[in-house]
């Protein structure tokens, strides 16, 4: 496979991975509907540098090891759905607003963008399932023995998808018309958002490790 057949591959592959519905997607349009389109595509950003950790051990070759490793699933998994467990109880512990505004955001405008980069980045490097989707996906298409450049800029080409894909997701929820239906029941969104996350946690923490 030449180098722009590999790269057709992985655009259509790495497309269809990142529209699945799972914790990347709940954090993104929560912040982006919450929030406001600022916060989302800062969490976007940190979800696709969180995927570079993965395409680093997998470039390395460890994508194997970790997926076929009963220890290391077992870690990523406790750690993973603790941190998502942690995210849903910060959205159910929302309160209600003393006041209804307009679309602009309400407690949240004012949070730095390195707190909303990393709270995107632990949700997609803390996947569990990010070490068998990348095995895959370097079984099919990739491989160490490939030249570092070209690893490179498929790593980098994955992750360029990723935050586009995470962006066209924040326009959308933060659209004016969509959010003006929401913020005055932001801390019930919260809430449904907190608990589809513990929700997912709690899949993740009892899940099978192979």
């Amino acid at each position: 496979m030449d180098f722009w057949q590999g790269l057709i591959t992985i655009t259509l592959i790495h497309l269809l991975a990142a529209a699945s519905p799972g914790p990347d997607f709940a954090l993104v349009s929560r912040h982006a509907l919450l929030q406001g389109r600022r916060a989302g595509f800062w969490v976007s950003l940190g979800i696709a540098l969180g995927l570079g950790i993965h395409i680093a051990y997998s470039a390395a070759g460890l994508a194997a090891l970790i997926a076929h490793s009963t220890l290391w699933m077992t870690a990523i998994k406790m750690i993973g759905g603790t941190y998502l467990l942690y995210l849903g109880y910060q959205g159910i512990r929302a309160k209600a607003k003393s006041e209804i505004v307009d679309t602009e955001p309400v407690s949240h405008a004012e949070v730095p963008a390195h707190q909303l980069i990393r709270k995107g980045f632990f949700c997609n490097a803390l996947n569990p399932k990010a070490p068998i989707y990348f095995l895959s996906l370097f079984t099919v298409v990739l491989s160490p023995d490939l030249p570092l450049g070209t690893l490179t800029l498929y790593g980098v080409w994955i992750m360029i998808l990723q935050l586009f894909w995470f962006s066209l997701i924040t326009v959308f929820f933060s659209q004016p018309i969509i959010r003006s239906r929401f913020v005055a029941m932001s801390h019930w969104l919260d809430r449904v958002f907190g608990a589809a996350m513990m929700g997912l946690g709690l899949k993740v923490l009892f899940s099978k490790t192979n």
